[in-house]
């Protein structure tokens, strides 16, 4: 693999192309030459076949049309209903990013208005479509990619010589070790340390925001060194996987950081989130947002299903996990053939209002590593139905005495099924028009997201978001919440209102304000929709306390909780008991041992123990700092 690019240019007549360059496992030829940028005859097709590898053909910048020219042509060559909303250059990798309200019509038919682009500008043409809602915070993430186009191009080209370079250490025989930096026994600051006699690669590296004492990962374990650190896949964007990330950043680490597109997104909202979260309470943040866009720039985005090369012998699928937006199962093959490993990250093996369930079929696998958030006997969950009935008994009742109904939410995944809930009360007439639903917290700005990767919906909610009249997340009940004084006024307002506010287990942002105005007043609703971590003051509420204290400043306050308290644990985005060894019995290969992670430790010796019993398989549930060989 180390003369990769050698061979392919053998395949190629001299002087046809400039520069050869890497995008991470993707290889990207550049030509001067127009005639053979148009047609060389199959021939780079047949070189794709020939080395099985993605390899593409582009322009070189030197030859592309003058970026001002190119935008007059693209407006001249499509149609006006296509509803151009922005077009971004990437300069340094010659493509051009169309944003549309109406992506077919700007395609064409069989590609033919691309084509035409292509053909007239020397351009890449990418058509994406316009998010329903916008979102500064996300147009600054994007653009801090194409502003920094040049030392984009050479980060990727750095991975890509990683990836086929060759073996930089000493192979005496082959083995594959796992560690438990995090996630072991616990929910929350998941952080696997997976090493080959090659590769060095996290999978997570989160925060446990309902601890002070164990809210880090064991970063300091002997043999994590984050001068050797290869790669960091990410599995989704929740803060208990993500959030540690940016800290790797501020200490040296410089590598990729794989996920999908949305996960980037969201997890960049979150991260900066949590920051400023961090600086509201009077504590010193571990990382800064420069830090957080740094791992922006250190994203390889993948798709679904498309198989990538990450290190020498690694090499991973990404497949849809059923959790939130853009949540993968990570599935490495490590080695020629030599073992198949799934990471599912958090899962949801079942179809809810928002996503397709987990996927459960793979090319191969012999081990799988599976979390048990809700893994014993006991987390039987009720029927998504019997939920959302719940939730809109639970609101109507509350609404029809005129009083307040506060849902703390995780900003990406239980937010947008609750909306969706929501919208079905207003459409049936449960809600009236004119009871506003206050969304406060990150969670506007992630349920754009979702309005921008409608392809990782599910298909009912994908054909609604595609028209702006049937757009279950833009009724005109639902209101951001955009300041302090917005949420003093909410909480003044003698009227019926829904709330809808992060954190989700109370554990700081807009949710504990809302929370100190409102828990007196019997009148009042308060529903938990998200799972409630240990040592987080959701967790003590769930448990009956009466009363709660909090900093305001220097000084604690203590507030009387009068407020009805429901919890509806069918909603989470997590997988119950059933569903956990329904997944492992529908698994395609079966598994031959299982690792269990991310649960309490009894919840994970239960599904541990089952498991093996149902299924005649080795099963194994590591505590931190154990290491599991294995192969």
């Amino acid at each position: 693999m180390s003369k990769i690019t050698d061979e392919i240019l053998k395949e190629i007549p001299d002087g046809k192309i400039s520069e050869v360059s890497f995008e991470g496992a993707n290889i990207v030829l550049y030509t001067k030459d127009q005639d053979f940028f148009f047609n060389n005859n199959g021939m780079i097709r047949e070189i794709v076949h020939k080395f099985k590898k993605r390899i593409e053909l582009r322009p070189d910048p030197a030859i592309c049309m003058d970026v001002e020219l190119v935008k007059k042509k693209i407006k001249e060559l499509l149609p006006e209903e296509t509803g151009i909303d922005n077009i971004i250059f990437d300069p340094k990798r010659s493509r051009v990013i169309i944003e549309v309200e109406k992506p077919g019509l700007a395609i064409g038919k069989q590609g033919s208005l691309l084509r035409e682009i292509k053909n007239e500008t020397l351009w890449i043409p990418h058509v994406r479509r316009k998010p329903a809602i916008r979102c500064k915070l996300i147009e600054g993430i994007r653009a801090v990619l194409y502003q920094n186009s040049e030392s984009r191009r050479k980060f990727l080209d750095k991975v890509g010589h990683r990836v086929y370079d060759g073996w930089i250490r000493a192979k005496k025989e082959e083995w594959i070790r796992l560690t438990y930096l995090g996630g072991g026994r616990e929910v929350g600051r998941s952080c696997l340390f997976l090493q080959t006699p090659e590769s060095r690669i996290l999978l997570d590296c989160g925060v446990n925001v309902a601890s002070d004492k164990y809210a880090y990962p064991h970063l300091e374990a002997p043999e994590f060194k984050i001068d050797e650190l290869d790669a960091v896949l990410l599995s989704h964007s929740h803060i208990d996987h993500c959030g540690f990330i940016p800290y790797l950043f501020k200490y040296g680490y410089k590598g990729p950081v794989y996920c999908t597109a949305p996960t980037r997104d969201v997890s960049a909202l979150l991260l900066l989130d949590y920051v400023k979260i961090m600086r509201s309470e009077g504590k010193e943040p571990i990382f800064t947002s420069k830090e957080v866009e740094q791992m922006v720039k250190h994203t390889i985005c993948l798709e679904y299903g498309a198989v990538t090369d990450v290190t020498p012998d690694i090499r991973i699928t990404l497949y849809n996990a059923g959790h939130i937006l853009g949540s993968a199962m990570i599935h490495m093959n490590v080695g020629n053939g030599l073992h198949n490993l799934l990471y599912t990250g958090d899962m949801k093996f079942g179809r809810t209002k928002l996503l397709e369930p987990a996927v459960t079929e793979f090319p191969r696998l012999e081990t799988l590593m599976i979390e048990s958030t809700y893994g014993s006997k006991n987390d039987i969950l009720p029927s998504r139905k019997e939920c959302e009935d719940m939730i809109g008994n639970i609101i109507t009742e509350t609404l029809n005495r005129n009083s307040k109904v506060l849902i703390p939410v995780l900003g990406s995944g239980r937010a947008q099924e609750v909306l969706l809930i929501i919208d079905d009360l207003i459409t049936k007439g449960a809600i009236k028009k004119d009871v506003p639903v206050y969304i406060d917290g990150m969670v506007w700005d992630i349920t754009a997201i979702h309005t921008a990767y409608p392809e990782f919906l599910n298909n009912s909610v994908r054909k609604l978001i595609f028209h702006k009249d049937q757009n279950p997340f833009l009724r005109e009940n639902f209101k951001q919440v955009g300041s302090k004084k917005e949420r003093q006024k909410v909480i003044e307002d003698e009227g019926a209102c829904v709330i809808m506010a992060t954190s989700g287990m109370l554990v700081g942002g807009p949710s504990v304000e809302y929370l100190k105005n409102l828990s007196s007043n019997p009148k009042n609703s308060m529903i938990f929709v998200s799972y409630q971590g240990e040592g987080s003051l959701g967790r003590k509420i769930q448990r009956g306390v009466q009363e709660f204290s909090l900093m305001t400043g220097q000084k604690q306050n203590t507030y009387q909780l009068n407020m009805e308290v429901h919890t509806i644990d069918g909603l989470t985005g997590h997988s119950g008991r059933r569903e956990l060894m329904n997944f492992v019995y529908r698994c395609n290969p079966r598994p031959r041992k299982v690792i269990v992670n991310h649960g309490e430790s009894s919840k994970t010796l239960d599904l541990a123990s089952s498991l093996h019993k149902a299924n005649r398989i080795e099963t194994v549930a590591p505590q931190d700092l154990e290491t599991v060989r294995i192969k």
